[in-house]
This record gives structure tokens, C-alpha cells and sequence, in this order.
């Protein structure tokens, strides 16, 4: 008795074959070539799972029922950028078989063991994922990374107009996986309505999606017909179903649609109907929703079989040869997985961290471009900056909704689209989204994307594609790729006549919950450029993703105490200020006020109305990572600490900030004033729930 009966079903019903005529559509060479994929990954998945039975093995989400996707494995070329389904173990295992000295064994069962000896994550997570084999890994593909490859696939064209060094030929195929469940999230809609979109605007988007539909998404079966009706509808995109349980028609399909997305540059999905064994993971329990004869029916559907039936119709091998095959791979399969029974494994919360540690430090510059002839504003220097960079760096793109030809909802960006066209700097469909899955799309494929969310709540629309997909890249591919990003966000409140909460957001907890993503919020025009050149500092070289929050209501202030003081316009400093450094107003010696952003202003503000009270000023700059260090280090000089944060006051940056304090067993007294636990409400109503001036002014007083 073999170890599952799928396993003995396919080596009872392999006797029973029916005599028939072979397809010849394809040369025998590739048919067999896709057999090997195929029993390679079913025998892997059988080994995952006695692994977990033992207790060797961690992941037993299977590709059983799936192995024909190893058509593709086969005829998309070694340099098509892949990001895979997590069923796409046939892929896998044909794409490695073209490749000498790959160990695609090892490789997938020391990631089901969580093993160092995982070439892609070293331990953090069972993934399909090799740089020499141009496989990003991907986690738990929820259609996350669809907006990825739709940006990679735009990326391509664009690198070889900029004359720019590409990771992948410009004449690449990007592939895309993933399941019919998954093609219903609202991500996977917006990602293939973009590629659509841009595809109806001319631009070429080689891109092939591809949907492996089992009917299944873990118990909830997707209605007959929906899929084809659902993805066969974008225009611009060429559609192709195929049986999965077909081989020949497989490998003719997938062959076709590959070969046309290269020479078209236009998207593509093949709809490959599969079928799901051994249930969503080996947790699952089946029966509690399948009958016993639905499970057992789906075994006439098994691609292996299929794919055995069409070696023995053109004489290749009798079905004792084929058993013969399929038990040595069962054998080469179990030799390795013999290997693992205690195998290295990640054992310190520093190795586990390793790709989340920042490394970067500041250093001086000297920069090449004139001061201003007049102290700027916030967005100036903002504007200026991004200039530069833009000069420097011909790689430096910058996009988002309203960036291009209007230059940003508050002129951020105004003449940028002119000065270094639209190649450079353009606008995008309103879909964060797709902004910045268009940015981690063009960011594996070597360019330095700067997108621009409009505001601070919209990225909320969005913000998987920064915790799941951005920010976990290296971590899961212990840093074999990384997403240089510098992503623009104007937000946090105080807007005078423009308000309600999409456009005052004041909470950025869920920026600061992602690990290793960098934030940073400018206060003053002296000092952004140099947090903003910081920023792609760390993103070109440490490969970070990084957050610039942009304080809107400062974008265009010039005064500081009175009206026409000029005060808060100032030249800016060139110099990168590292992660880290914290920056401080003033010398009093009874008051540390520890704040950010409008905080700043406000802050010095309150201080001037309180001048018996000798009140230092610091401005953190960097909210993720802290710079506790500093902030430790300047606090130990004083006696009281008043931290002012405009965010809510529950899941606050004050919260971790006095944490901090008392963790470094601060011995002096500690006060906080923060906004409400609200939505900010519209026009004067926004003044009962965000922290004020005069709240400051009474906290020092006390």
C-alpha cells in the first residue's frame, strides 16, 4: 500500500489505460521532458507531507492536480521573470531541469523543513523562488503580486527607452500565477484592469497571467463558468482556456501564448483548468465538504496520467516502464528527504532579522547644484530635491495620480513632467494599488521608483502591497532581491479649508508595524531634502523600501511666530541625514518636547508663548525605525519630557516613544498630548479632535 490514494490510483489506473492514437502536435522530447516535471513535484508533495507526519516538515500546501503547469516551466524561456502561485510545483521543477547544477529537490523540501539549506529564504518560509532561475518567491499569493508583475512587465519596455542595465532581456515574458479563488480579490481585478488599461493607452505590457482554476478556494467552490466569463472579458487581452488534463493541448497553448505576448508586448491569460488533490493543505480536512465520490471522480482528471497515456500511445514506454519511472523519482525524492531530519535551521531572532537591519549611515555631500536665490517652502524643497535626484540618477522615476502634467495636487511636482519627460514622470489610473505595485514591478527590474499616494488615507487602499509584498521581499529571499523604493505620501492634518478625514489622516500605525520599512517625516524646509536623499540612499544601496510622509498642512507655510515673519522658509541642506538622527530648536535645559512633523511648528510655537519655561525642542524625523538611541541620549539631559504627537492617541507614535523612555529607565517625569481616538471630522469641527497649540501650551505650564 503506497503512502496516499491518489498515489495508488495513479499506478492502478496506469494498467488500465485504454489502447488510443497519440497527439503529435509536439515532439516527444517535450512531452517526456514535461512528465519528469510533473512526477518530480507530485513526489514532493507526497514527501512534504510524510515529512510533517514525522515532524521533519512545516508546509504541506501541495501542487497535486496542478503539475501541468509545468508546460510552462518548459517553454517560457530561463530569463522570463516568474512570480509563481504557490501550486506551481510542476513550474518549478521544469524550469529547474533546464538549468545545470540546480537542486530542486533539496530546494523545495528544505523549505518545507524551514531549513537553511533553503537557497531562497534560508529558513523563513517554504517559497518557489531562485534568482538563476528568474523565480521571484512569493508567500502567500493572494493576487498580491499581481500588481508586481503588471509593473515589471511595464518596467521592461521602459528600462530599454531609458538606456538603463535590466536584471531580464527586454524581450522577456513576465509570468504570472495564480487561482481561480484568488482572481476574484479586489487586487487581482484592479491589477488585470490595469494591465488593460494600459495596454488600450499603447503601451506595451508583456505579460502572460496565468489563472490555475481547481474550482476551489479551500472549500468555497467557484460557480461553473464564472472564470472564463470573468477574465475573458478585458479588452486588449487576449484570452486562451486549456485542460490542464489535455498534454499535448497544454503544451501547444501555453507554447502559442508565450511566443505571442513576446512578439505582441501585449497581456495574455490562460485560463489552465486543473484540479485540486490531497485537499487545500494537509490540515485540511476534505470530507467535511466534498463527498467521498467527488474526490474519488477527480482522479480520472490527474495530468499525470494524461501525460503517461500520451508517452504510451507514441511507444515511448510501456506502463511497467512508466511505474518503473515513477518509483525512482519516489526513491530519488525520499533519498533527499532522508537528509532532513534535523537539519540547520535558523536559531537567533538576529538571523531570523538579518535582511530587516538597516545599515545606513549619513554622510556629507557636496552638492553640485546653487543654492536658491530665496529661502524655499516645504513643497519647494520637496520640488527641488526630487529635481536633483532626478538629474542624478537615471534610473529615479516619479509617478502617481496628478504627478505629471497638473505637477501634484499641492505643486510638488510641478514642471518635473517637462523638464524630463514623460518617460520619467508621468501620471497613473486611480488605483494605489497598482501605483505601487507598479513601483515594485519596476524596482526588481533595476529602476528607482519614486510613486506619489495622493494622500495619506488613500494608501490604505493599498497598503498590503507595502506590508506583504514590498517590505517582505528580502526577508523571504534572505536579500537574493530586494525593491528599492522611496514612496511619497502627503498626509497628516491641519489643512485649512480642504478637510474630512481622506485628506487628514493623522494615524501612520500602519507604517510603523511593518517590519524593516523605513519612515520618515519632514518638519521643516532645511531638512527634508536631506531626510528625502536619505531615503534613496538607503534604497539604492541596502535595497529598503522606504516612506517619506509629506506634512501637507507645512507644504506652503512660510511663517513661524507672526504673519510675514518668513520664518519656516529656509535654504535647504543637501546633506543625507541618516536613520537615527534625531534634530533639535533651542537650548532650554527644563523641558525636553519630543514631537514630528506639524508637532515641530506648533511645538516651538507653544514654547514661545510659555518663555518662563526653558523648553528644547526635538524633532524625531525618523518614526521608523526610532532613533532611540538619540532620543535616550537627549532626554537623560532633562527633567521632564513632554512628547507631542498630532497622531490618535491609541496606537500613537507618543505610545512607543514613552516605552522607549521607560525601558531606558528614564527617571524623569514623562507627559504626552495627542490627538483624539477620532476620524477627523469637516471645517471647524476638526479643531474638537486634533491636539492644538494651546494643549501644549497648558501642558508646559503643568
Amino acid at each position: 500500500m503506497t503512502a496516499e490514494p491518489l498515489d495508488d490510483h495513479f499506478l492502478t489506473a496506469l494498467r488500465a489505460l485504454p489502447t488510443r492514437a497519440p497527439d503529435r502536435r509536439v515532439d516527444d522530447a517535450l512531452v517526456l521532458d514535461c512528465f519528469d516535471a510533473q512526477l518530480q513535484s507530485r513526489h514532493l508533495d507526497f514527501a512534504a507531507r510524510e515529512m510533517q507526519r514525522r515532524g521533519a516538515g512545516f508546509y504541506t500546501i501541495g501542487s497535486a492536480g496542478h503539475e501541468s503547469n509545468a508546460a510552462l516551466g518548459l517553454l517560457t524561456r530561463l530569463t522570463d521573470p516568474a512570480l509563481l502561485h504557490y501550486r506551481s510545483g510542476g513550474f518549478y521543477a521544469a524550469r529547474a531541469s533546464r538549468k545545470d547544477g540546480t537542486t530542486p529537490i533539496r530546494d523545495v523540501l528544505a523549505g518545507c523543513a524551514a531549513s537553511t539549506l533553503d537557497p531562497i529564504s534560508a529558513g523563513r518560509h517554504k517559497v518557489f523562488g531562485n534568482p538563476s532561475l528568474s523565480i521571484l518567491p512569493q508567500t502567500s499569493t493572494i493576487a498580491s503580486h499581481l500588481p508586481r508583475s503588471l509593473g515589471l512587465a511595464l518596467a521592461l519596455g521602459r528600462v530599454q527607452k531609458l538606456g538603463l542595465g535590466c536584471p531580464w532581456p527586454t524581450d522577456s515574458v513576465v509570468v504570472c500565477s495564480f487561482g481561480d479563488a484568488s482572481a476574484n480579490h479586489s487586487t487581482a481585478t484592479g491589477a488585470v484592469n490595469a494591465a488593460a488599461y494600459c495596454t488600450y493607452r499603447g503601451l506595451p505590457v508583456p505579460l502572460l497571467l496565468v489563472c490555475e482554476d481547481n474550482g476551489l478556494g479551500i472549500s468555497v467552490r467557484s460557480p461553473d463558468g464564472w472564470i472564463e466569463r470573468a477574465l475573458s472579458r478585458y479588452p486588449g487581452i487576449e484570452y486562451r482556456a486549456v485542460d490542464g488534463a489535455d498534454a499535448v493541448s497544454t503544451l501547444v497553448t501555453v507554447g502559442e501564448l508565450v511566443e505571442q505576448v513576446r512578439a505582441t508586448r501585449s497581456p495574455a491569460i490562460l485560463h489552465l483548468k486543473t484540479v485540486r488533490f490531497l485537499g487545500h493543505a494537509g490540515s485540511d480536512v476534505e470530507s467535511a465538504y466534498r463527498s467521498r465520490d467527488e474526490i474519488v471522480a477527480d482522479y480520472a482528471r490527474d495530468p499525470l496520467l494524461a501525460t503517461a497515456a500520451e508517452l504510451i500511445a507514441r511507444d515511448l514506454f510501456t506502463s511497467d516502464e512508466i511505474v518503473e519511472r515513477y518509483e525512482s523519482v519516489r526513491a530519488e525524492v525520499a533519498e533527499v528527504a532522508d537528509t532532513l531530519h534535523h537539519p540547520p535551521r535558523l536559531e537567533s531572532a538576529a538571523q531570523v532579522m538579518r535582511p530587516l537591519h538597516i545599515h545606513g549611515r549619513g554622510h556629507t555631500v557636496d552638492d553640485p547644484h546653487p543654492l536658491p536665490p530665496e529661502p524655499l517652502t516645504l513643497a519647494q524643497s520637496v520640488n527641488r530635491t526630487l529635481g536633483h535626484i532626478l538629474e542624478e540618477h537615471p534610473q529615479a522615476c516619479v509617478f502617481g495620480e496628478d504627478v505629471g502634467t497638473k505637477g501634484g495636487v499641492y505643486g510638488v511636482t510641478r514642471g518635473m513632467q517637462e523638464h524630463f519627460g514623460a518617460v520619467r514622470v508621468f501620471d497613473t489610473l486611480l488605483d494605489e494599488q497598482t501605483i505601487l505595485g507598479t513601483a515594485l514591478g519596476f524596482a526588481v527590474a533595476g529602476m528607482l521608483p519614486i510613486p506619489e499616494i495622493q494622500y495619506l488615507a488613500y494608501l490604505h487602499n493599498a497598503e498590503d502591497q507595502l506590508r506583504g509584498e514590498a517590505a517582505t521581499l528580502k526577508f523571504f529571499s534572505d536579500s537574493c532581491f530586494g525593491n528599492p523604493m522611496v514612496v511619497r505620501i502627503a498626509g497628516l492634518p491641519y489643512q485649512r479649508g480642504f478637510g474630512g478625514h481622506f485628506h487628514n489622516d493623522n494615524s501612520v500605525a500602519a507604517l510603523r508595524d511593518i517590519p524593516g520599512l523605513v519612515l520618515a517625516v519632514p518638519s521643516d524646509p532645511a531638512t527634508a531634502g536631506g531626510l528625502l536623499r536619505a531615503c534613496i540612499s538607503l534604497a539604492r544601496t541596502e535595497d529598503r523600501v522606504c516612506v517619506f510622509v509629506e506634512p501637507i498642512a507645512l507644504y506652503h507655510q512660510r511663517d513661524l511666530y507672526d504673519e510675514n515673519d518668513g520664518l519656516w522658509q529656509q535654504f535647504p541642506d543637501p546633506a543625507p541625514i541618516a536613520p537615527g538622527t534625531v534634530r533639535t530648536y533651542g537650548d532650554g535645559r527644563v523641558v525636553l518636547v519630543v514631537t514630528f512633523g506639524n508637532g515641530v511648528r506648533m511645538s516651538l510655537r507653544a514654547a514661545r508663548r510659555t518663555p518662563r519655561i526653558c523648553v528644547t525642542v526635538l524633532d524625531l524625523q525618523w518614526l521608523a525605525p526610532l532613533p532611540l538611541t538619540a532620543l535616550t541620549e537627549h532626554a537623560m539631559r532633562f527633567p521632564r519630557v513632554l512628547v507631542v504627537d498630532e497622531t490618535r492617541r491609541s496606537g500613537s507614535v507618543s505610545e512607543s516613544v514613552i516605552a522607549a523612555l521607560i525601558d531606558a529607565r528614564y527617571p524623569g517625569k514623562i507627559t504626552r498630548v495627542t490627538s483624539r481616538d477620532s476620524f477627523v471630522p469637516l471645517g471647524p469641527a476638526a479643531t474638537h479632535v486634533l491636539l492644538s497649540e494651546d494643549e501644549i501650551v497648558d501642558a508646559l505650564l503643568d
